[in-house]
């Protein structure tokens, strides 16, 4: 699930690390695409190993600091929470970032602003 990975990615970045993996799912694999296009992550790939697929994902580090700082879940599996276009403002006076599941699939709050779709509120990066 997406909060796995994105603790995982957190704790990565904590630790210093290059590169980390996870087990491929294609929303996932979505999630981490628009976050590399944020500028979040450096690298995305799908990788076979043995017969299983991972995302190898290669982290961002600017002047030695991270660009993933933190983030917030706004949709549980207990809690779902959906958002329409309208409500979606920008997270952190536009140092972060949103992203949602649309019916147009994986889109970051301003995409889908732009494209007049709601959808769940997955949720917040900065």
């Amino acid at each position: 699930m997406y909060y796995n990975i994105l603790s995982e990615l957190k704790n990565a970045v904590r630790a210093r690390k290059d590169k980390t993996a996870f087990p491929y799912s294609n929303m996932d694999f979505a999630i981490l695409k628009k976050l590399m296009d944020a500028g979040y992550v450096k690298g995305v790939e799908k990788e076979m190993v043995g017969r299983k697929s991972v995302i190898s994902v290669r982290l961002v580090y600017k002047d030695k600091i991270p660009a993933i700082n933190d983030f917030k879940i706004m949709s549980k599996p207990s809690r779902h929470s959906y958002a329409d276009y309208r409500s979606l403002n920008s997270v952190r006076q536009g140092h972060g970032l949103s992203i949602l599941s649309t019916s147009k699939g994986i889109m970051t709050g301003r995409e889908a602003r732009k494209a007049k779709i709601g959808g769940e509120y997955l949720f917040e990066i900065w």
